[in-house]
C-alpha cells in the first residue's frame, strides 16, 4: 500500500465532505505508522465530524500525550469533550489551548463558551 498517496485520497475525503471515507482510509495508515502525527490529527478530526467522538478522544489524547505543546490537538480535544458533555473535563484543553495560542480567536470563544457552561 502507498501510504503517501492514501493519506492524500484520505484528505481529499475530508475536504469533500465525507469524514467517513477518510477515517477508513486513515485507520489503516495510523496502524503502519502510529507516530505520524498529520496522521492521527486527520484521522481525529474526520472522527470528530462524523460524530465518533470517543475514537476522537483517543487520537486526541494520543496527540496530546506524545506532545504536550500540540495547541491544536487540546483545542480539539476540547471540543470533543465539549460535544460529549464533559465541559468540566473539556475546560482545561481549552484553557491550555487559549494560552498557548491567545491570539485565535476560535479558541477564545469556545473557551468562554465552556467557561459559561461550567460558571468558571
Amino acid at each position: 500500500m502507498d501510504l503517501l498517496a492514501e493519506y492524500r485520497r484520505a484528505t481529499m475525503f475530508f475536504e469533500a465532505g465525507d469524514p467517513t471515507g477518510a477515517a477508513r482510509l486513515l485507520e489503516p495508515i495510523i496502524e503502519a505508522e502510529p507516530d505520524n502525527s498529520s496522521v492521527r490529527q486527520l484521522l481525529a478530526r474526520a472522527y470528530f465530524q462524523s460524530a465518533q467522538l470517543n475514537r476522537a478522544e483517543e487520537q486526541l489524547r494520543a496527540l496530546v500525550d506524545r506532545d504536550p505543546s500540540d495547541h491544536y490537538a487540546h483545542h480539539v480535544l476540547g471540543r470533543t469533550l465539549e460535544r460529549m458533555n464533559r465541559p468540566v473535563d473539556a475546560l482545561r484543553h481549552l484553557r491550555i489551548a487559549a494560552a498557548m495560542h491567545s491570539t485565535n480567536t476560535d479558541y477564545a470563544t469556545a473557551l468562554r463558551r465552556v467557561e459559561g457552561k461550567v460558571g468558571r
